[in-house]
């Protein structure tokens, strides 16, 4: 079979790729190619602008520069860190090393993080076994987050210094533009492109559904925990932008300050252009330290901003109405998807303000009357408000308009059992990117490596079947309001008809107040 070459033309210039070893034989990875222009000076909290072409050809063999964050997150290694600037906005591509007769399916994926951390360099990212098992192209993407991707300051925009919303989201497009012109000398298809994120990543994937300027850019849509409500409203976004130049011109404001006379586009202008990077992250820590004490409804300051020409509408409303993009759609959560916040860093809005801000006090006690208010349940309470009931409220509008299939990770390696984990969230990646055999999953699958290959196995065929064909593999059914067929996975998995049925529709009554 012809081997397909480590040097590949792209519309800037040549990029030139390392051929994988060991675990990752068989394949060839580009990384750190620039998808737009450094997003610095003039170019910051703007919508991503054309990169400049290169002479040559352009060593493509390691990662870029993961977004501004704190350092601690961008561990690779032990002691090892991946670099951090604003000069992030690079993709990587992950590609069998064989040319094939027809162009391989394409995998678009997007990281979590909270919209506040998080790093392609991660090694679970590693986007070589999905490739091979899969024959199929996978892409990685960094994008800007917090105050650099999700606060919006358009509101102070002038003829001399333009500021965009939705920034992050424009970073997704334009990651996905760049694939359209270049994937398919990569060997990738771009008539067929899945995109797939998990947590905040599986949350960009609604937006990138809700978004009308996506037509065409993908084909197919897997959301893996996302959190569909944790968005921010447009009045809400000038509060919190508001806010942090505050922070930023004082470092010492807090929630519940008097303000002064309001800040003018030329102070905003001088603040945001002459800030330092580190001087930013910082406003934006404390920023989030500011919305836990305000009564801004939106519980989070870093999100998708509804009402712009990018996100006009919420993808939770989008998705009732009938109006998210019309493609094929996977999605689904983790049967303990609070653990992981409960035992490390309990980053969730309280589910109660939540609730009673968008469906009032009755909503509220017909839906906590259905947990235990201690211990576990309470954790799967505020799990269940953030990523459950609303992905399936959007699965269920969603299958009134495409095919959709809906899936609960159940699966736990004795160790996680053992350390009180269970299945929680962003397990379910070790099985898709198949690194249960790597050093970052080695520890977790000890005395579970039979059924954590089997399970990765399973993952992987239905991820990559639904690529190719847009359909999981046998097994798995539709998704519909009328059956609420759910796969279980786990080892073995399962089909089960409307799990959590009682709690779905407490939830589901409280998101319909919401809609009206």
């Amino acid at each position: 079979m012809t081997k397909l070459s480590s040097i590949v033309p792209t519309d800037l210039g040549l990029v030139e790729g390392v051929n994988g070893k060991r675990t990752r034989k068989g394949t060839i990875s580009w990384k750190g190619i620039p998808f737009a222009a450094p997003p610095i000076a003039g170019n910051r909290l703007r919508a991503p602008q054309p990169a400049t072409p290169w002479p040559g050809v352009r060593p493509a063999n390691a990662y870029g520069k993961a977004a501004v964050q704190a350092k601690r997150f961008t561990a690779v290694g032990p002691g090892k860190y991946q670099p951090i600037g604003e000069d992030c906005l690079t993709l990587n591509v992950f590609s069998p090393d064989t040319v094939r007769s027809t162009p391989r399916p394409v995998m678009v994926f997007i990281h979590g993080g909270a919209y506040i951390l998080g790093t392609t360099a991660t090694p679970l990212y590693d986007g070589s076994a999905l490739a091979r098992t899969q024959d199929v192209v996978v892409v990685t993407v960094q994008y800007r987050f917090g105050p650099f991707g999700y606060l919006d300051f358009s509101s102070y925009s002038t003829d001399e210094r333009t500021f965009d919303s939705n920034v992050g989201i424009r970073d997704h497009l334009a990651a996905l533009e760049w694939v359209q012109r270049n994937i398919a000398a990569f060997g990738g298809d771009p008539g067929n492109v899945t995109i797939f994120g998990e947590s905040a990543g599986g949350s960009a994937v609604l937006a990138l559904l809700a978004s009308p300027a996506s037509k065409g850019l993908f084909h197919a849509a897997i959301a893996q925990s996302p959190a569909p409500e944790l968005v921010v409203e447009a009045s809400d976004a000038r509060l919190y932008a508001d806010a942090f130049l505050r922070i930023l011109e004082s470092p010492e404001y807090r929630a519940g300050a008097r303000d002064e006379e309001p800040i003018t586009p030329e102070r905003a202008r001088q603040l945001l252009t002459k800030a330092s990077a580190a001087d930013l992250h910082k406003a934006g820590a404390r920023l989030l330290a500011y919305a836990k004490h305000t009564d801004i409804v939106s519980p989070v300051p870093y999100g998708p901003v509804i009402g712009d020409d990018i996100l006009p509408e919420a993808p939770l409303a989008a998705a009732q109405a009938g109006k998210l993009l019309p493609v094929p759609l996977i999605i689904g959560t983790n049967n303990d998807e609070g653990l992981l916040f409960a035992k490390t860093w309990n980053i969730l809005p309280p589910a109660e303000k939540t609730v009673i801000d968008a469906a009032g006090i009755d909503s509220w006690n017909e839906i906590s009357a259905l947990y235990e208010k201690d211990g576990p349940d309470g954790v799967r309470l505020s799990a269940d408000a953030v990523f459950w009931a609303p992905s399936v409220t959007i699965a269920d509008g969603h299958s009134a308009v495409a095919p959709t299939y809906v899936y609960r990770y159940d699966f736990a390696t004795k160790v996680l059992e053992k350390t009180g984990f269970g299945a929680t969230h962003a397990m379910e990646l070790f099985a898709v990117f198949g690194a249960f055999r790597t050093a970052l999953g080695a520890g977790i699958a000890v005395g579970s490596w039979r059924s954590a290959e089997r399970v990765t196995r399973t993952v992987q065929r239905h991820w990559g079947n639904f690529a190719l064909v847009h359909t999981p593999v046998a097994g798995w059914p539709k998704y519909t309001t009328n059956q609420r067929r759910v796969l279980l996975i786990d080892d073995p998995c399962h089909v089960r008809v409307d799990p959590g049925g009682e709690r779905r529709q407490a939830w589901q009554k409280a998101h319909a107040a919401r809609a009206h």
